[in-house]
């Protein structure tokens, strides 16, 4: 059977209601949610995922697969970084770079687009990764401009599936794949905001809880 890919793609959190705060409730819903579909992509046969690594969507999805190639090792789940440039993080915080440096630690491959800075490389980036995947998990607040919004375009030129969450509305978009997990629990199409505290009780708290993946906590 062919190996499946799936890419990650989304905003930088300056661009997200809650901002950087990682605690807010809507921020760990949004990784549960991210947490749902990349389980489920694992469950229907992507064994490699794709992260460009930047602040945000890039660097949660990274952590999320991290923590189930360590829960799951059956699965034989890789994560590749595709870096713009080496100096990506030269200007993140302290807190910022260390955790980078730590996913890419851990990463099964690392590749450079290009070694030093240039005006095109994040877009030659983001490319690369549409390229090389067959699903694109995309947190996308529905921006017509900016990076995630011309790689969403792209795969869908390239006619990849795509996969949509809304970090406004907490809406997971076009589709859902069924999850088949080994909690035996499925992700109702479309979830809508307001469903959201029942599905943390019923679906997404058992799956984090065989994740044993603590950054993403419901409140």
């Amino acid at each position: 059977m062919e190996d499946l890919t799936c890419a990650f793609t989304g905003h930088r959190p300056s661009s997200y209601k809650f901002g950087y705060d990682e605690e807010h409730p809507d921020c760990c819903k949004l990784k549960a949610l991210m947490t749902l579909q990349i389980v489920s992509l694992i469950e229907n046969g992507v064994t490699t995922f794709l992260s460009g690594m930047a602040l945000g969507a890039d660097i949660w999805g990274a952590e999320i697969v991290l923590a189930c190639k360590k829960k799951c090792p059956q699965k034989n789940i890789r994560l590749i970084a595709a870096l713009p440039c080496e100096s990506q993080a030269d200007r993140w915080s302290v807190e910022q770079r260390e955790r980078y440096f730590n996913i890419l630690a851990e990463c099964d491959e690392t590749v450079y687009i290009s070694r030093h800075y240039t005006r095109d490389c994040m877009f030659r980036r983001n490319r690369w990764l549409i390229d090389h995947a067959n699903f694109v998990l995309a947190v996308y607040n529905g921006s017509s401009k900016g990076g995630t919004a011309y790689t969403i375009n792209y795969a869908y030129e390239k006619k990849r599936a795509v996969i949509m969450i809304d970090p406004d509305t907490l809406t997971v978009l076009p589709y859902t794949i069924n999850l088949n997990t080994v909690t035996g629990l499925a992700v109702p199409d479309g979830i809508q905001s307001s469903h959201i505290e029942s599905i943390f009780s019923r679906q997404i708290e058992p799956v984090l809880s065989f994740l044993s993946v603590p950054f993403i906590k419901a409140r």
